[in-house]
């Protein structure tokens, strides 16, 4: 499957009335440029109305390719995207535009006794953000592992694990496709999904998997 451009759409405004300013258009039609791998599907949603005057919000998700429902697949990741713009400047983010970024995905239940997962799961968004070359800086943000396990006649595999990484960080420029690049980078990492034009023999996932 070839990669997918995100369709064009108006911006959002979460306080006044009249046109956005000229920054913040940059800043989203930038997002629209965007090729996104064919296994993530992102798509416009409601943006926060009180965070900030002019905002705009994306969320992504990944469905699980062996799921046997076509129809309704089963999602195995999701997150969000969200730009925040103050044209007159915000203390708190040291600049203009804050880029805030949800995502949740189920992993290795192992990695749940892994100290340094934590630490390995920030770095991918540290490193994606160096390598897609956005500029940024006031990072922060945090790594939550959660265990499930299931009893009685709940569906649903006995014990599941999954992480959540909630981050946001200024944006020194409107070249915004390349800090929502890496943002779905995480996600694919956090789902498990190899490097694009890779492919896996076994299981999918983090669990498990070869390379070719």
């Amino acid at each position: 499957m070839e990669p997918r451009s995100l369709a064009a759409r108006p911006a959002d405004a979460a306080g006044p009335g009249d046109e956005p300013p000229a920054a913040f258009r940059a800043a989203v039609d930038a997002l629209t440029g965007l090729q996104v791998r064919p296994e993530i599907v992102v798509e416009r949603i409601p943006a926060p109305a009180r965070l900030a005057p002019w905002a705009h919000a994306l969320g992504a998700r990944i469905d699980d390719p062996e799921s046997e429902d076509a129809d309704d697949p089963e999602e195995i990741a999701s997150g969000r995207f969200i730009v925040l713009y103050d044209p007159a400047g915000h203390e708190a983010w040291q600049g203009t535009t804050r880029c805030v970024g949800f995502l949740s995905a189920e992993t290795d239940e192992h990695l749940v006794d892994d100290a340094m997962f934590s630490e390995v799961a920030w770095s991918w968004l540290t490193d994606a953000l160096t390598d897609t070359g956005a500029a940024w800086h006031a990072l922060g943000g945090t790594v939550t592992r959660t265990a499930s396990t299931r009893f009685g006649d709940l569906a649903g595999p006995e014990h599941t694990v999954d992480v959540e990484i909630r981050a946001s960080w200024t944006a020194e420029d409107t070249a915004l496709d390349q800090h929502l690049a890496a943002w779905l980078e995480v996600l694919g990492n956090a789902a498990g999904l190899p490097p694009p034009g890779v492919h896996l023999l076994g299981p999918t996932g983090p669990a498990g998997g070869r390379t070719l």
